[in-house]
């Protein structure tokens, strides 16, 4: 008798500022699900949080009339969703969720939050860790604990202010959780400090200036848990001008207009070891688990230091995740096992972790 294939739930969308790119990772996701293996089901959530069951993250879902209203019941007596199907709701049981959600109530614990009450294994970054790699500030003070270098910083509160004059110039500008680069503003001088605070806050109450690095931004790709760690090769952002700012061109597929990934990173091996170290570092003082990229910066001396941590980053066609794993030698189709494989051990009690 064949063996049954994992009910996987697939989520996508979202409210947050990242729903485009949700789409898109989900999109390539569900291009390279072993079918032999899964049996996907895709709930599209729409910027306003209604939740749908569809036939695919295909760009127009929304606009589709091939879908159904599901919600994922927290009783965890039904471990699934509830679908409403002519007048009544039926069941569909899941095994695992991946939740390709990014940005806010994506990525920073919100939605874990839903699926540790539902009792569902689900793939990435617990609770606690999600909403620590979205903080920016508290990732901070949290790698800092653990002897990681970081840029130094400092929050405002809504309705708070800084003194322009006490810092050193140039700084950026950031919601301090908020997703990819919105918001985010190089401040050259005091005068533009204002404009920049501004911006920062459509996106996020709590806002982080943080001085400006000197260095190459490099960053690693993590997959696994504990001490079984993988670290995807390191890439480099090589910029003709300005600063990195992900997924804010207007045809990301075709490239940037001021910058271009280059994986394997055109740094020393000892730069490179040294980057993979100090992710895999950051990855546990965060207690990530299953997968995250870490973003740095390779200062001259060739020290590194923390730019911010992705939980769950992009999965598209041009995401430096999946490129960063695959130059490693780990396509796209086995991270999913592997992060399949590793959220359904997490789910079981310890005592038959230790047996399996």
């Amino acid at each position: 008798m064949p063996k049954a294939k994992l009910q996987v739930g697939i989520l996508f969308g979202g409210c947050s500022e990242e729903h485009p790119i949700s789409i898109k990772s989900a999109q390539e996701i569900a291009r390279n699900l072993d079918p032999d293996k899964y049996e996907p089901y895709f709930i599209g959530i729409t910027r306003s949080g209604a939740w749908k069951l569809c036939e695919g993250p295909a760009a127009d879902w929304e606009s589709g009339v091939a879908y159904r209203s599901a919600v994922l019941s927290p009783d965890r007596d039904v471990r699934g969703l509830l679908v409403l199907d002519e007048g009544k709701y039926e069941t569909v049981g899941l095994d695992v969720v991946v939740p390709v959600l990014h940005g806010k109530l994506g990525e920073d614990g919100a939605i874990q939050g839903l699926l540790e009450l539902s009792g569902i294994p689900y793939v990435g970054c617990d609770v606690q860790s999600s909403a620590l790699g979205m903080d920016k500030s508290l990732a901070y003070v949290v790698a800092a604990g653990a002897g990681i270098a970081t840029p130094n910083f400092w929050t405002v509160a809504a309705g708070e202010d800084i003194d322009a004059g006490r810092l050193t110039y140039p700084v950026f500008v950031k919601p301090a959780r908020s997703g990819s680069s919105f918001g985010v503003s190089k401040v050259a001088h005091a005068e533009e400090l204002p404009a920049a605070l501004e911006v920062a806050r459509r996106y996020d109450t709590k806002v982080l200036v943080e001085e400006a690095v000197v260095g190459s931004e490099v960053g690693c790709a993590i997959l696994g848990g504990g001490t079984d760690l993988i670290a995807g090769e390191v890439d480099r952002i090589a910029l003709s001008h300005g600063f990195f700012r992900i997924h804010q061109e207007d045809e990301p597929e075709t490239g940037s207009d001021n910058s271009t990934p280059i994986v394997p990173a055109d740094i020393p091996a000892e730069s490179r070891t040294r980057a993979q170290e100090v992710a895999k570092a950051v990855y546990r003082a965060l207690g990530c688990n299953g997968l995250a990229r870490v973003d740095l910066f390779l200062k001259e001396d060739g020290q590194v230091v923390l730019n911010e941590v992705n939980t769950f980053p992009g999965m598209t066609s041009y995401s430096r995740y999946p490129r960063m794993m695959a130059a490693a030698g780990v396509p796209l189709s086995e991270v999913i096992d592997r992060l399949v494989t590793g959220a359904l051990a997490r789910s079981l009690p310890s005592t038959e972790q230790a047996d399996a």
